[in-house]
């Protein structure tokens, strides 16, 4: 049975869907079958790994709303082991289509049982909110990733996102864990991101992964060529970082080992 990962965090902008498309990814390579569920509205996720959603005729809207069976909508992916259940701007509706149903926080988890058992890991990507379809992702998820964004505010707004987190372990999910909280876009040469680093790591401890993604380029034009970014570029510093961040995902769950020298933090100074 497949483990289940939410990507969330309320604010844009902080990395949440280039980590999960790239989380996927690499995990993909690392000979894991993975299904990547695109749960927000924009579909970023889907373009992102080069489908193109106005191409889409049924998407996790249907599987959703209208009992289509996931099997018949997820598609395959360039990248190796990777499968997508792409989203669409339908989903949008989805919020008011389901206010009324008794089990409408439950739904995307229905969908995702469906095939849990096909993948060894199903990473969803939220949409920037902490809505409805959120709380579905939310609900259907062993665990959460929350991207934090290595600038001034960071801490802004997770409050929010741990006490729904907290809501949703209480009420619909009792099993629901922090993986843990990854910090994005860094970049060394500047006090402030240092200090957020140092921040977030006393706030949280054991909670914020060892590994760090760097500010890096080629992970912003990944997305534009439809790529992940090992395939953009294997050898960029973004791919290096979420190579490792996936191999620290593994070993947290007990699915690979890796000795204590080799294990990734950060790339030195001029590479």
């Amino acid at each position: 049975m497949g483990k289940v990962i939410a990507v969330a965090n309320q604010k844009g902008g902080v990395g949440k869907t280039t980590t999960a498309i790239n989380l996927a990814g690499c995990l993909g390579v690392l000979e894991h079958k993975v299904l990547l569920v695109d749960a927000d509205p924009q579909a970023n996720a889907t373009s992102g790994i080069g489908v193109d959603s106005r191409n889409i005729k049924t998407s996790l809207y249907e599987c959703m709303v209208s009992d289509v069976e996931p099997q018949d909508v997820i598609v395959s992916t360039d990248t190796p082991n990777l499968y997508l259940l792409p989203g669409h701007i339908d989903l949008v509706g989805a919020e008011i289509e389901l206010i009324n149903l008794p089990n409408r926080e439950k739904m995307m988890r229905a969908v995702i049982n469906k095939v849990k058992d096909d993948y060894d890991f199903i990473i969803i990507d939220c949409s920037p909110s902490l809505g409805l379809i959120t709380v579905n992702a939310l609900t259907a998820a062993d665990s959460v990733i929350v991207p934090v964004q290595c600038e001034y505010f960071a801490l802004e707004g997770l409050g929010k996102l741990l006490n729904t987190i907290k809501i949703v372990q209480s009420l619909l999910n009792k099993n629901l864990e922090i993986e843990g909280m990854l910090l994005t876009m860094y970049d060394q040469r500047l006090r402030l991101a240092n200090q957020v680093v140092e921040e977030v790591k006393m706030h949280f401890q054991n909670l914020v992964f060892d590994t760090v993604i760097f500010r890096n380029t080629k992970l912003g034009e990944a997305p534009s060529h439809g790529q992940t970014i090992l395939l953009h570029d294997a050898s960029s510093k973004g791919a290096i970082n979420y190579l490792n961040f996936a191999r620290e995902i593994l070993q947290k769950n007990n699915l690979t080992k890796i000795k204590e020298e080799d294990k990734y933090i950060g790339i030195p100074d001029g590479e």
